[in-house]
């Protein structure tokens, strides 16, 4: 889940990261009102869940409270790479002398977190690692040992780092890795960190993603989940405790089990077809989840056919039969839906399905090939 970053910075601001004076506007004379409380040179920062705002125009100076409210009419209410801004941010302008980059996030291949550092801040960062990746330092944390004050200097030593800075910029670190683990992100970064001219250092932007699955236990952070910025099917799918994920094709995919489901999607891409989602009904998955997936997968209106591909070890295949038929009668169903069945109750799971408009397969492969062919290539 995403924040924004008038957001991200009150929260990194409870860890005590510095972060600059700044309110919220959502009309033009509200901009007026907080460039007038702040006082002196702002920026007018659109709030919206994209990258790249500076370059499309979505961040702006303004000298006057007017100069303020009329930046801020120029950017509230339009579309911003493709996003409505209907907030900006109203902050004091820095002076700047250097810009830094601090982040951390997770890696999964690694299986742990990795914290990212550079004396080159202000920029794209994965432009920097493609084009001069030794201007990163990078180093993984040992959950049991957590970020430590060796890892911290030899960042700042590779990152070539002003001696003058560490101090500033370690208590920044640890702070943002405070932020990070107590918020249960996945990804937390501080692009640029500012160094004044007076010699502060300051947050001047600030993102934070947070993992989906630990929402349940950040109650104050869930709050701030906004459905109009995310995929609405996405959204459905948190709201029924479905594992979802939207993939913009035509062919729906249920599976039970993330690596089954990402096999049942190769093979579909494997036969020249074009997957709409992933959708993990999980183990155990009883009739009425079953129904759910269903009813989500077909509110997509660019499907034009389901796969459902099940292997029965905790889930049983008659449940999940069940729970097909259910989502049928529920819902008007104007697509073809084909069923491979297998492992657990497997003969009575294929007897409920026997005698309906459902398209049994005895493999996935054959599965794969049969809704295909129903659908057509893509």
């Amino acid at each position: 889940m995403k924040i924004h970053e008038y957001q991200a910075k009150q929260l990194m601001a409870k860890y005590g990261i510095p972060v600059p004076p700044g309110e919220v506007a959502s009309t033009a004379d509200e901009a007026a009102e907080a460039a007038r409380r702040i006082g002196g040179r702002v920026v007018i920062k659109a709030q919206v869940h994209v990258g790249g705002r500076g370059k499309a125009g979505g961040i702006r100076l303004a000298e006057t409270p007017e100069e303020a409210r009329t930046v801020a009419s120029e950017i509230l209410g339009r579309p911003l790479k493709g996003l409505r801004v209907d907030r900006v941010l109203v902050e004091s302008a820095l002076d700047i002398d250097k810009e830094l980059y601090l982040g951390i996030v997770l890696d999964r291949a690694a299986r742990r977190h990795a914290v990212m550092v550079s004396a080159v801040g202000g920029v794209d960062i994965e432009e920097v690692a493609r084009e001069t990746p030794e201007k990163i330092a990078k180093t993984w944390i040992d959950p049991t040992l957590g970020l430590t004050n060796y890892q911290v200097r030899n960042l700042l030593i590779d990152a070539g780092f002003e001696r003058a800075l560490w101090a500033d910029v370690s208590k920044v670190l640890f702070a943002l890795y405070e932020c990070y683990t107590s918020s249960d992100a996945v990804l937390a970064e501080i692009n640029p960190l500012v160094v004044t001219k007076q010699g502060s250092v300051v947050a001047a932007d600030a993102k934070v993603n947070i993992d989906d699955n630990a929402l349940f236990r950040q109650p104050e952070l869930a709050a701030l989940r906004e459905a109009a910025e995310e995929n609405p099917l996405e959204i459905e799918a948190f709201k029924r405790g479905l594992q979802y994920v939207h993939l913009g094709g035509n062919i729906g995919i249920i599976g039970n089990g993330a690596g089954l489901v990402m096999a049942t999607i190769d093979e579909v891409k494997r036969e020249g077809g074009s997957p709409a989602n992933f959708l993990d009904i999980g183990g155990g998955a009883k009739a009425d989840l079953v129904a759910n997936a269903l009813e989500l997968v077909l509110m997509d209106p660019q499907v034009k056919g389901v796969l459902f591909n099940v292997f029965g070890g905790i889930t049983r295949c008659d449940e999940v039969a069940n729970g097909i038929l259910e989502a049928v009668r529920r819902v008007k169903v104007d697509v073809p839906i084909v069923v491979r069945l297998t492992g657990t109750n497997e003969a009575e799971g294929r007897a409920i399905l026997a005698n309906t408009p459902l398209i049994p397969a005895e493999t996935m492969q054959e599965a794969a090939r049969k809704i295909v062919e129903l659908v057509g290539r893509s």
